[in-house]
């Protein structure tokens, strides 16, 4: 373990927070899920949640050389430099998280030329910007609420569409931007427009932990990470070893999840009743549903991983044009208890694989009052 890492509180350390974690998870496992929206007050740790995955994130591959990290196994995403080359020789390198600053102007997050050389040498290089550095990376932008408007409106764009275009002084290089981007704002500190709001495919909220016995342990994890990190890191290996399989096993088995047809039309039914507006709510609950099967070990969806699936993408949704508030989580998942067939088994508590233990309501479909299907 190097020593930017031993400084980081661990992702299987953090507790109370289990919904965020599946969320994060997701992304990490699919990134075209498109991306997260972390909310909450300060001191929540929102932070701290967003840089504890380092330990756990996957090695990737890269083409040798090449600024913007394509990938070389994907000759549809390679960026205009690497088409050019004769040959992509694979490099590994691990997932890290790239931070955009509150400072950032365009030039930076797009990318551009290199003025000094240019007028050195009347070459043009591309430098890359923080769109090309995130592309298989994590884009974290803290305070997202304070950054300028049309610096939201090219990251959204980018983490769409998965390409960005930098066209400076006569040169026009198209890359691809392939990211996972996730988003921390405090409510307190100002709103996002509802039209960016929309744009953030999965959110959740951080809610102040009430349960006296879980403050507790968030109190003696915290206490032991301060005064002794070598024993808090060994306390949480096995944990995040097994946390690391799980993306592992989830990323191979994703393209073998099934989803049956009618849990499609229950969450159109569902969508359509909450009045939510557009049709990317639906999609996004589809593919946030398989990636959490895939989590969990199953080539299956089952209704638990819908309610899960829809909570998270439908809590932030603008409805009816506008006219109306986001749902509340009540009201999402009443709307989709009421429309989900009832022969879906749901997410299973934690088993010895699972380190993710997320509350199953005892009124869930397929769910007896003991808690099994």
């Amino acid at each position: 373990m190097n020593i930017s890492q031993n400084r980081r509180f661990l992702f299987s350390a953090i507790l109370g927070q289990d919904k965020l974690k599946y969320a994060y998870l997701a992304n990490i496992v699919n990134p075209r899920i498109g991306g997260l929206l972390i909310s909450g007050p300060k001191g929540t740790g929102k932070s701290t949640i967003v840089h504890s995955v380092e330990s756990i994130l996957p090695e990737g591959q890269a083409v040798d050389g090449c600024i913007f990290n394509c990938h070389p196994a994907k000759p549809q995403d390679l960026c205009s430099l690497c088409r050019q080359r004769p040959d992509h020789q694979a490099v590994t390198r691990k997932m890290r998280i790239i931070n955009l600053p509150l400072s950032c102007t365009e030039d930076r997050l797009i990318g551009s030329i290199d003025i000094e050389k240019l007028l050195k040498t009347g070459q043009k290089v591309i430098l890359p910007g923080i769109l090309g550095q995130a592309n298989g990376n994590i884009l974290y932008v803290d305070e997202v609420n304070l950054l300028p408007d049309h610096l939201v409106d090219d990251i959204l764009d980018a983490a769409s569409t998965h390409w960005n275009t930098i066209e400076r002084e006569g040169i026009s290089v198209s890359h691809p931007a392939d990211f996972v981007l996730v988003g921390t704002m405090n409510p307190e500190e100002g709103d996002l427009r509802p039209q960016i709001l929309d744009r953030f495919p999965l959110c959740v909220k951080i809610e102040t932990i009430k349960d006296p016995a879980i403050r507790s342990q968030v109190v003696q994890s915290n206490l032991l990470f301060e005064n002794d990190r070598e024993a808090f890191h060994k306390k949480f290996a096995g944990q995040e070893a097994e946390t690391g399989k799980q993306i592992l096993s989830a990323r191979e088995l994703l393209p073998r999840v099934t989803i049956d047809p009618s849990l499609i039309d229950s969450v159109a039914v569902s969508c359509a009743a909450l009045k939510v507006d557009g049709q990317r709510p639906d999609i996004v609950i589809i593919k946030t549903a398989m990636t959490l099967a895939a989590l969990n070990g199953r080539s299956e969806v089952f209704s638990g991983d819908i309610l899960l699936a829809s909570e998270l993408t439908l809590v932030h949704r603008t409805r009816d044009g506008g006219l109306l508030e986001p749902p509340t989580t009540d009201e999402i998942m009443d709307n989709f208890n009421k429309n989900l067939p009832r022969d879906k088994e749901p997410i299973q508590k934690t088993t010895a694989k699972q380190k993710i233990q997320v509350a199953v309501p005892s009124d869930q479909p397929g769910v007896k009052k003991n808690g099994n299907p």
